[in-house]
């Protein structure tokens, strides 16, 4: 008999039960774990609550010990690939609402219940062997998404070299390291779905655990052997007659070097260039002055009048951090961000949860399945405009009313000590029209501090002494910070390419940024990007998700590649039209879309160019495989018929 060291029943005190009985049916066989009457009640802002009398929770927990055991003293999995009628049963009970027959399919490969996922590269029979090493692709960036496609090609026996200009891989993790970074998505579904983290120490994991968790990947992967770090491509160069594309590479050094790849993915993502707002005298200002995104951790701020401009999600969560530290700090808004509860994002992960995910099978899944459709395609409904709604402009329909009202009574009751707060703290534009934040109170808390004050006059100017407001004030400031977000919409601005015939992609996208499923270009041959054009979401979920779709889909490719034997591959323009034509008509019946919004997700044309306007599982099906009627395939001269 196996020795258990933990008690099972004080463990599973912590266990997220929807999640265990859903995984115990795996386990036992017995279907009886999903009572109706046992089902959670949906709620997107929850924490997994049951409503469960404790006494009753007591018995699932002790018969639920008795069936870990078993399992840990050697019983086999009962069902470890349920039917459908059974996947549909441990669907609609985990998320507590019924789930759409077209997740199924989905469900069944992210569960890996077949034994594979449609993610795994499928480069086995000797031809597409033999044609995989004969390619060579050229990765620009080693954060999340470029360690992602390093993996995938070495899976698939494809030739890779990635290019980053940082010392180290990490991408947005390592670049931010402001006081107070985290992500704002679970971290148990904010990673890798291969490569699970069951030991993650907080929910929303600070920046150095996510910098740890991405650099322990690439060990792992031993992918530092295909990096060149310190090093920038400045220019990429499609040629024609040998269908290739030649980069220029520039080191720390300034010595500039040409390489050559049959294929290029840019993984650089949409938020890696800060954005300084356009203020006069903006470069008068004496003291140090810096954005967010690049924080100067020689500027020592304790005791300093501390001026911020901006309160987006960075500022949300550097300036609590801050203010117990500084003399004063002034914080100039322009519109207050809305911030949805929860209450537990800076909590621990309790050691039972740890080890209930570590343990016992299918736990994991079921709770990463759970947190995708509480915190993702379950949350949708409510940001949809409602093209009869004629309410209130701040919301664009009843259930975007109803979630905006919620928030308001959270805000309003964080601040009923201070009246004079109300109305700057409660946006006027509809909730869903820009990323929401969340909120466990720091924010609220510190902008009630004595030493801290809340400006929502205009800033006119920035003196050498600080910053002058609307009113004709001149706040007086010995630091500045920039919490002023990034050039989202500026797609790759930090890199020349030239296509077919020398076409250049920022001549051609004239400043609105397209691209077909965010990835591919016409004119512009074997180019992928990955989080490009359209592929941003807002209230549904994890960008890791829509990276590994993207790069199933780039395998995709480069499989095509081998198989017809072609030299390259780009989107036909109609295709890539039609496309972007739906994608700005789905747009514009969201939130985010509303003419009464505006955000970074809208370029200067007013167009959002950052988001996808459909469901997770919408981009999943999508990019399963590239279609090759989408595609136009050039071949070698000697194969043309």
């Amino acid at each position: 008999m196996a020795q258990v060291s933990v008690d099972l029943e004080e463990v599973l005190k912590d266990a997220h039960l929807p999640a265990l009985m859903t995984a115990l049916v795996h386990m036992t066989g017995d279907l009886s774990w999903l009572k109706p009457e046992w089902t959670p009640a949906y709620n997107p802002l929850s924490r997994g609550d049951t409503g469960i009398p404790e006494a009753e929770q007591a018995k699932i927990r002790k018969a639920a010990a008795a069936a870990i055991q078993a399992h840990l003293d050697g019983k086999p999995l009962a069902l470890p690939s349920p039917d459908i009628a059974t996947l549909r049963r441990q669907m609609d009970f985990v998320a507590g609402a019924p789930i759409p027959e077209q997740y199924v399919d989905f469900l069944v490969d992210e569960l890996t219940l077949k034994g594979k996922s449609s993610k795994d590269p499928q480069f086995d029979q000797p031809k597409l062997k033999d044609a995989a090493r004969k390619l060579k692709v050229l990765v620009v960036g080693a954060g999340m998404s470029g360690l992602l496609t390093g993996i995938r090609l070495s899976q698939a026996g494809v030739q890779f070299e990635i290019v980053d200009k940082n010392p180290d891989v990490g991408g947005t993790w390592f670049e931010n390291s402001y006081p107070g970074c985290r992500v704002d998505n679970a971290n148990h579904m904010y990673s890798y779905s291969f490569e699970p983290n069951h030991d993650w120490p907080q929910h929303f994991s600070p920046q150095p655990v996510l910098l740890k968790y991405f650099q322990g990947i690439a060990d792992k992967y031993d992918l530092r052997k295909n990096i060149r770090f310190e090093t920038m491509v400045e220019t990429l160069a499609w040629d024609d007659a040998d269908s290739v594309w030649r980069a220029t590479l520039k080191g720390n050094d300034g010595k500039a070097e040409i390489v050559e790849a049959n294929v290029v993915v840019t993984a650089v993502g949409q938020l890696n260039c800060p954005r300084l707002p356009d203020i006069e005298g903006r470069e008068s200002f004496a003291g140090p002055a810096f954005h967010s995104a690049e924080w100067r951790h020689d500027v020592d701020l304790k005791g300093k009048r501390v001026a911020v401009i901006g309160t987006g999600a960075s500022a949300y969560q550097f300036v609590p951090e801050i203010a117990p530290d500084v003399a004063h700090l002034t914080v100039f808004q322009r519109n207050p961000p809305w911030a949805l509860p929860v209450p537990h994002y800076h909590e621990d992960v309790p050691e039972g949860m740890k080890w209930t995910l570590e343990h016992v099978p299918y736990y994991d899944k079921w709770y990463r399945f759970w947190l995708f459709w509480m915190t993702t395609e379950g949350f949708l409904p409510m940001v949809k405009s409602d093209p009869t709604w004629n309410g209130s402009p701040t919301a664009v329909g009843p259930e975007n009313a109803m979630l905006r009202e919620m928030a308001a009574q959270g805000l309003a009751a964080q601040v009923a000590d201070r009246p004079d707060l109300l109305d700057k703290v409660i946006p006027q534009y509809p909730i869903g029209g820009k990323r929401a934040v969340l909120d466990n109170g720091v924010w609220l808390t510190a902008l009630k501090r004595d030493n801290v004050s809340l400006v929502t006059d205009k800033v006119v100017k920035i003196t050498p002494k600080g910053v002058v407001t609307a009113d004709g004030v001149e706040h007086e400031v010995d630091v500045l910070i920039y919490g002023t977000g990034f050039q989202a919409s500026n797609f790759l601005s930090f890199l020349k390419i030239k296509g077919r015939g020398g076409r250049d992609l920022h001549e051609a996208w004239g400043g609105d940024a397209r691209a077909y499923l965010g990835m591919t270009h016409p004119g512009f041959p074997n180019l992928f990007t990955i989080y490009g054009p359209n592929t941003n979401i807002v209230v549904n979920g994890s960008i890791i998700f829509f990276s590994e779709c993207a790069v199933r889909y780039i395998v995709g490719a480069l499989r095509m590649l081998a198989e017809t034997g072609a030299r390259s591959i780009e989107p036909k323009q109609a295709v890539y039209d039609t496309f972007n034509r739906k994608v700005d008509e789905a747009n514009a019946g969201w939130a985010w879309g509303s003419p009464n919004v505006s955000s970074w997700y809208k370029n200067s044309f007013g167009r959002v160019s950052q988001n996808w306007p459909y469901g997770l599982i919408d981009y999943w099906r999508a990019t399963l495989a590239p279609n090759p009627d989408d595609f136009v395939l050039e071949r070698p001269p000697e194969t043309v018929a």
